[in-house]
C-alpha cells in the first residue's frame, strides 16, 4: 500500500509505503493534551516506509521529558505529523494527517481508564453535518 499525507498548511507533505499492524484510539492524558482533544488516532507499522516529499525543514519534534511520548508537527501549522519511534523500529502516523481516508478500522480503544468523562455515549448527542447556525 502506499498513501500521501501532509499537514494542515501544506508545506509538510510525505508517503507511506507498507501496512500498518494496527490503529488506536488512545485516551491517555498525554494524548488528550497532546491533541487538545479526547484521544489521539494513530496508525502504527515496524514494516512501513516514511518518504519525506517536501518540508522536512518545518518538521519540529517534542519528546515529553521522562517518558516515551513523542510528537512530531509543522513548525508552521502545528499539524501533528508522522515519526519514529522505539528506537526508530515503529512508526506512528496520525490518521487524520493522512490525504485520504483508509478503510481500516481502529482496532481498540487504549489507555480508556483515562477516557474523558464528556466523550461517553456520544451517540445521545445531535449530530450536525455542518457548523450549526
Amino acid at each position: 500500500m502506499s498513501i500521501t499525507g501532509s499537514c494542515l498548511c501544506g508545506e509538510v507533505q510525505f508517503e507511506i509505503i507498507g501496512d500498518f499492524e494496527s490503529f488506536y484510539l488512545c485516551h491517555c492524558k498525554h494524548c488528550q493534551k497532546d491533541t487538545g482533544s479526547a484521544h489521539s488516532s494513530n496508525l502504527f507499522s515496524s514494516s512501513a516506509q516514511l518518504i519525506w516529499h517536501s518540508g522536512h525543514d518545518k518538521i519540529k519534534i517534542y519528546q515529553l521529558p521522562s517518558t516515551q511520548h513523542i510528537k512530531s508537527f509543522c513548525s508552521n501549522c502545528g499539524s501533528a505529523l508522522p515519526n519514529l519511534q522505539m528506537n526508530d523500529s515503529l512508526l506512528v502516523v496520525p490518521a487524520g494527517s493522512l490525504d485520504r481516508e483508509l478503510s481500516l478500522m481502529p482496532n481498540a480503544h487504549i489507555f480508556s481508564d483515562s477516557r474523558a468523562n464528556w466523550d461517553r455515549n456520544l451517540d445521545r448527542i445531535f449530530s450536525y453535518e455542518k457548523l450549526p447556525h
